[in-house]
């Protein structure tokens, strides 16, 4: 049974319309996560103090998973002077916006005992009915997804369930997708469903690397209304025969058993709306298993790709494949953002994606065109038996935001020279030719690691100075492929403690990953492991890279204040001239001046904040939040807090 907490008399009446609203993930659909606010600026955030916290009570206390999975990835939504927001465990609260007193609380009661591949939500979505009378019950909708797979509209409210939509206000979403019992808690959603009119559309989070024949990574429209399913599209068609790679057309085609056969590919990240063109973008991942490709031939279009579609059919406008032929878990991971470039003195409508590979790719969002060129070039060939990779992959023109290297012996990092010489050791047994170098019998050198460069925190835009602001990590992993044969010996031999292994059933191999790390722990690279780095997108260039966080919070003193630490997170841009973020592994929300990248303010919290913050205006005072509350698998300080700054009233 739901539950549902309601603070009395909210359902009577709502305080009126604030000045500024983020009322999408990424601020609005276009996903540029930037408040044109300008009260807290470079000069006054030194001035910034903790104005409320909330604590959702949530740590995830009964999930069989939550030790080693859960996370509070959230970025709220503030409406009508209420904010909303969710958890990884299918709760979703209303507050005040002003001051972080609970409106309402619902409990989507998500089964505890499920193996979950993931347990994150990154937020929810908001939707007024035109059609319907202001006053009327779910006249507005908080739309959420749970990790158990199902979408959910609330009353913004009251909290309550809008009884017309769907069953009891629920459409169950693991249908139609091939999910088997042995699977339950693969199949999940954890970004918010994209709002464009009266269609909310929505992707899937599928564990990865089980195997060749995953779930469909089906993109699917809902009325908002009814819940009814309007369409559906699959980045894998499955036709008797896939196109051929344009770029390489000798390179093979994906034939009919094989597009059964192959799953995922799934858009797992947020997807961006353009209302006015009446497109959605979808941003997908790689198909099943990551690692190993030589059971789906070709470049298996449509996955690692960002692809427009019509919201009103779900028709195929156009599409850009990022990585062909994926063996690197290179996902296009983060929302697609939409700006507006100039161009020879006309305004272009364009789109911004960053990448895992640290790559940042800018089209013509009407066409795919690409603004900034892209080149394909060769690329390492060295692979297992059995399998085929792409000759070549696209490289954009705009500078990549970490580097694609080689990492030799001489690149050896460490706490202590005992330390370094083990790494140096350890490099020298691996391969590593740089990018897309294929993984390996003894062990492959992945840089950028699997995890980015860019991951679903993507950046943000501000559109005054021309400038994307992105946090990327610069952490090497190793990948080993592990013969069918020899892989329960080595899962089960206990001498690859701290490696994660995948059975890749289906394939000849099996798999095992971790980052490429010091017998202390540390990465066998020289830090930065994170940085905050602005690109000019009206010049092209990098503008500016800060190392991003310290290593407090993760290393033992005197080895505190290495500076660039690994992020998981986002960014948010103000029209005041800053850029905050949390992210990083130690346990502080910055701010840097946007034009220059000088960190300006910081503010030490309760828990990590692998969370995108957002900002409001209520009362007459800008707010910046952000959901802190750490990231098991990222090993950050756990907590259940909803923290909001402002300078002090008054001011």
């Amino acid at each position: 049974m739901r539950k549902i907490l309601l603070a009395a008399g909210f359902a009577a009446a709502l305080p009126a319309q604030a000045a500024f609203e983020w009322t999408a993930y990424g601020g609005d659909g276009r996903g540029q996560r930037h408040a044109p606010l300008a009260q807290i600026t470079p000069a006054n955030v030194g001035r910034l103090e903790l104005a409320w916290t909330f604590r959702t009570g949530e740590l995830g206390e009964g999930f069989a998973r939550a030790k080693d999975a859960l996370t509070f990835e959230a970025t709220p939504l503030m409406v009508d002077g209420t904010l909303y927001f969710d958890t990884a465990t299918g709760k979703a609260f209303a507050l005040d916006a002003a001051t972080g007193q609970l409106r309402w609380q619902f409990d989507a009661q998500v089964p505890r005992d499920f193996d979950y591949s993931e347990m994150a939500s990154r937020g929810v979505s908001w939707w007024r009915d035109a059609q319907a009378d202001a006053a009327a019950a779910c006249a507005e909708r908080i739309l959420f997804a749970t990790i158990d797979a199902r979408l959910i509209a609330l009353d913004a409210r009251s909290g309550t369930p809008c009884a017309g939509f769907g069953t009891n206000g629920e459409v169950a979403l693991s249908r139609g997708v091939r999910l088997s019992q042995w699977r339950l808690g693969q199949y999940e959603v954890t970004s918010p469903p994209a709002i464009a009119g009266d269609v909310a559309v929505i992707g899937s989070a599928i564990g990865d690397n089980g195997g060749t024949d995953l779930e469909l990574g089906v993109v699917r429209a809902f009325n908002l209304r009814s819940g009814r399913e309007i369409w559906h599209w699959d980045p894998i068609p499955r036709t008797a025969r896939m196109p051929a790679d344009a770029a390489n057309p000798e390179f093979g085609e994906l034939d009919a058993q094989q597009a059964h056969w192959t799953g995922a590919a799934n858009a797992w990240a947020p997807l961006a709306v353009d209302a006015d063109r009446g497109l959605v973008f979808v941003p997908t991942g790689s198909p099943s298993p990551d690692f190993f490709g030589g059971v789906r031939s070709g470049d298996t279009q449509w996955a690692n790709s960002v692809v427009a579609l019509r919201v009103a059919t779900g028709e195929f406008v156009w599409g850009r494949q990022l990585v062909h032929h994926d063996l690197w878990d290179y996902d296009v991971a983060s929302q697609p953002m939409l700006v507006d470039l100039e161009r020879d003195g006309r305004s272009v409508p364009a789109l911004v994606q960053l990448h895992k590979t640290g790559q940042v790719f800018v089209l013509d969002r009407e066409t795919g065109e690409a603004l900034f060129p892209i080149e394909e070039r060769a690329v390492p060939q060295d692979v297992v038996d059995g399998e085929v990779p792409s000759p070549t992959q696209p490289f954009s023109a705009l500078p990549p935001l970490v580097s694609h290297a080689p990492v030799k012996p001489e690149d050896a990092w460490g706490l202590t020279f005992w330390d370094r010489n083990a790494c140096r050791e350890r490099i020298a047994a691996l391969k590593s030719e740089g990018i897309y170098t294929p993984p390996s019998l003894a062990g492959t050198i992945e840089r950028p690691g699997y995890a980015g460069g860019s991951n679903w925190g993507g950046g943000a835009w501000d559109p005054a100075r021309h400038l994307l602001v992105a946090n990327v990590m610069e952490l090497p992993f190793v990948v080993t492929l592990v013969p069918r044969a020899e892989f329960v010996p080595q899962y089960e031999s206990g001498r690859y403690e701290g490696w994660e292994f995948a059975s890749q059933r289906g394939t000849p191999y099996g798999m095992r990953r971790t980052l490429l790390k010091s017998p202390l722990g540390a990465p066998c690279i020289a830090p930065p492991w994170g940085k905050l780095v602005a690109v000019d997108l009206a010049k092209g260039t990098i503008a500016w890279s800060k190392p991003l966080g310290t290593s407090r919070d993760r290393a033992p003193w005197p080895f505190w204040d290495i500076l660039g630490a690994p992020n998981i997170g986002g960014p948010l841009t103000t029209a005041g001239g800053l850029t905050f973020v949390g992210a990083t592994s130690d346990n502080y929300l910055r701010a840097f001046d946007t034009a220059t990248g000088t960190e300006v303010w910081t503010m030490r919290l309760p828990a990590g904040a692998q969370a995108t913050p957002m900002s409001y205006e209520a009362g007459g005072r800008q707010y910046v939040v952000v959901a802190a509350g750490g990231h098991a698998k990222f090993g950050t300080t756990r907590g259940d807090y909803v923290l909001a700054f402002a300078l002090p009233a008054g001011e």
